[in-house]
């Protein structure tokens, strides 16, 4: 059985909505909600924690958790909630335009790999990256776009392997950007799994209407995602 964690703790200051990033409306619905009907979609999928910002009701379905300080503290409330389930992914209330294609692919893929402890969604890097030196403005190298990936979400588990990544004190916690990291970070094996660029993440106002405009688009296309966007 697999449980899925909806990270959605996050307040979203940066969108300056008034209210936490999980409520922002996106083409009608809260931004939480898009992700949950992709996610539940998805029939491995048994049970979904979502990490909420203190004080907010879970919607129906799904079973809610106060979220922590930092985003791995959240995944790792969430996971406590749900005494079973394995594998156990991960997904950013924050990407609403995740699919149940894309959730199921990354299932896929760790369930294709007995050697892998974590599969990621993810696409390759097209721009060219640069790294600053420290406290500068100064270029100290270009790095090699080829073998460069922007990791997203959602990231897939192996349940023991999580646990133990979480494991850690608060402070390495606070450093994660992500959870695949930690199991890097604890010599675990991570694979990444190609997925749609328009996966973006919402962040500020712009992101919001970015989001609105490619929602349009795939109803527009009739596209998978179009009755996820018109519910019966």
């Amino acid at each position: 059985m697999t449980v899925a964690l909806i990270v959605a703790a996050g307040e979203g200051q940066r969108l300056r909505a008034g209210v936490p990033k999980a409520l922002v409306q996106l083409a009608g619905r809260p931004l939480l909600q898009w992700s949950i009907d992709a996610i539940a979609a998805v029939p491995e999928v048994r049970r979904i924690v979502v990490a909420l910002p203190q004080g907010t009701c879970a919607p129906p379905g799904v079973t809610g958790v106060a979220g922590g300080a930092v985003r791995s503290d959240s995944v790792r409330r969430a996971l406590a909630a749900c005494a079973e389930g394995d594998p156990v992914l991960v997904h950013d209330a924050a990407r609403p335009l995740v699919t149940a294609e894309l959730a199921a692919s990354v299932l896929a893929a760790l369930a294709g790999d007995q050697t892998a402890d974590a599969a990621v969604a993810a696409v390759p890097v097209s721009d060219t990256v640069k790294q600053v030196a420290p406290r500068s403005d100064v270029v100290s190298r270009t790095l090699d776009r080829r073998w460069l990936w922007a990791v997203q979400t959602p990231q897939v588990f192996r349940r023991p392997a999580l646990e133990r990544a979480l494991d850690v004190p608060a402070e390495v916690l606070a450093q994660a950007t992500d959870d695949a990291w930690l199991i890097e970070r604890a010599g675990g094996k991570v694979i990444v799994v190609p997925a749609a660029a328009e996966n973006i993440k919402v962040t500020t106002p712009l992101d919001l209407q970015l989001a609105e405009l490619l929602l349009d688009g795939r109803r527009q296309s009739g596209g998978a995602a179009a009755a996820a966007a018109n519910p019966a």
